[in-house]
């Protein structure tokens, strides 16, 4: 980068700062003018060289003359001495420590067209170890992604570029890294890639803030990307640096495509293991397990199994949910549809986790003991209530098992008889008795009335239903009516 002091610390130019404040600033190149309103024709980062040949007598116009300079961009102005100034005027002075643009004065026998041919040759030079330095680094990333024994090699040559490098996932998670000395954002990332997940492989993106500027483009060749690079900078990253960024995109897009590759066999083989693991045959499933080329997931003695049904692109991506939580998944065809089927740990914990991920992708999520069972909480679940457990359905009672409508429906044809008898004292004392398990004195007490009473009520409530309530089966049944028309 070439910047103000390696101009004016040329010794064969003899120029001289009077303002000088800005000598790191980078220089893009010189331009000449006479005019007294040169703005219009400048792009910034230029030290505008001038004789001064209109500004003969000027006291105020150096204040507008210098603020539209500033406001152009402009990092210095060079004054030739000896010409139509002596030396540098004091309003031209002021107006340049006003506006922090710095100035020096050119000697009347140094030609203006020398001080451009010196910037140029700087730039020139600067061009040339630019592109000496990507050429180095793109070899570097080269035989980094030949290491395929090394897979963090490419990640690693990859932060060199400008200080940072680091992989994340489709919901912006981070999956490799981040490597390098510059600070990563990683809230920042996440928000990018969700911005940018619909436009595909189109999609790319630079986020400035305090600590630099990070790139984000996505990874693959073709449909939605998995992965995304992120790239950080102190600054705003040169035409070099992005060059070789692009050659690190487009070098790790091959590498994610091998990856998708073996994924997709891993898969393959996980899916296969998953519908042994639930069928029982788990010594078969041990041995898919092993042919994978990932880690070999734990198999738990007790295991729970999850089963979720949805779109199948949300499916896709609640299975990179599972895989990242080290959980063994594969996607199932299940009724001429997909389901995700998952054989999770015992933990209540990992396995509460993983639903309530898998239901925020808009999944319905069944958790059982085995794949029956998780396919019977799979069938309770609503959009209300995404997720369901077996377990917890059987601690609540069979009711909880039951079908609101037809449960009511039960309980209003079981009941009918004694609903119909005109005699709301029938059904008061059936759930008494029930209550009391078939204590004629304690539903007595409770209702308040003679033994005989409760004992004639009972024979005619088995007589309206023509059932014995000496039967386990109808006091059962009679007590599920009781509490689903409740």
């Amino acid at each position: 980068m070439t910047t103000l002091a390696d101009l004016l610390g040329d010794d064969r130019l003899g120029l001289t700062p009077v303002v000088d404040e800005r000598r790191a600033e980078p220089l893009r190149w010189v331009a000449t003018s006479e005019l007294p309103d040169p703005s219009p024709y400048l792009e910034g980062g230029e030290v505008l060289l001038t004789t001064g040949l209109e500004t003969a007598g000027w006291r105020r116009q150096w204040d507008g003359y210098v603020r539209r300079l500033a406001a152009a961009g402009v990092v210095a102005i060079g004054l030739a001495v000896g010409m139509t100034h002596e030396s540098s005027p004091d309003g031209l002075v002021r107006s340049c420590r006003k506006y922090r643009v710095d100035l020096f004065e050119v000697p009347r026998e140094i030609p203006f067209v020398t001080v451009s041919r010196r910037l140029a040759d700087l730039l020139q030079r600067d061009q040339e170890s630019a592109e000496r330095t990507a050429l180095a680094s793109q070899r570097a990333l080269v035989q980094a992604t030949l290491r395929e024994e090394d897979p963090a090699a490419l990640l690693e040559e990859t932060a060199r570029i400008g200080g940072l490098a680091a992989v994340v996932g489709a919901d912006g998670q981070v999956v490799a890294g981040p490597v390098g000395e510059r600070p990563f954002d990683a809230e920042a990332v996440a928000e990018a890639v969700a911005r940018m997940r619909p436009q595909g492989m189109r999609a790319a993106t630079a986020l400035t803030g305090p600590d630099g500027v990070l790139l984000v483009h996505p990874l693959g060749v073709r449909g939605r990307p998995g992965r995304y690079l992120v790239t950080g900078f102190a600054g705003r990253p040169t035409e070099m640096q992005r060059s070789t960024v692009t050659t690190a995109v487009a070098l790790m897009s091959l590498v994610e495509v091998r990856h998708l590759g073996r994924r997709d066999a891993d898969r393959r083989l996980r899916a296969r293991a998953v519908e042994l693991l639930v069928a029982g045959d788990r010594r078969t499933a041990t041995v898919l397990l092993g042919a994978g080329s990932g880690p070999r997931p734990r198999l738990s003695r007790s295991p729970m199994v999850l089963r979720a049904r949805g779109p199948r692109a949300r499916l896709d991506e609640g299975l990179d949910q599972v895989e990242n939580a080290g959980a063994l998944g594969g996607l199932l065809g299940r009724d001429g549809t997909h389901e995700l089927v998952v054989v999770a740990g015992e933990s209540r914990r990992l396995v509460d986790g993983l639903a309530d991920r898998l239901a925020v992708l808009g999944l319905r999520v069944g958790i059982g003991a085995d794949d029956e069972t998780a396919g019977h909480a799979l069938e309770m679940t609503t959009p209300a209530v995404p997720v369901a457990s077996w377990a917890d359905s059987v601690g609540r009672g069979v009711l909880s098992l039951l079908d609101d409508a037809r449960a009511a429906s039960f309980a209003a044809s079981y009941l009918a008889p004694l609903e119909e008898a005109d005699d709301p004292a029938l059904v008061d004392t059936l759930a008494a008795y029930l209550r009391h398990h078939g204590s004629l004195l304690q539903t007595a007490e409770d209702l308040g009335v003679h033994r005989n009473t409760v004992r004639n009520r009972l024979e005619r409530i088995e007589s309206l239903l023509g059932r014995s309530l000496a039967d386990p089966q109808v006091r059962v049944d009679a007590w599920v009516a009781l509490q689903a028309r409740k």
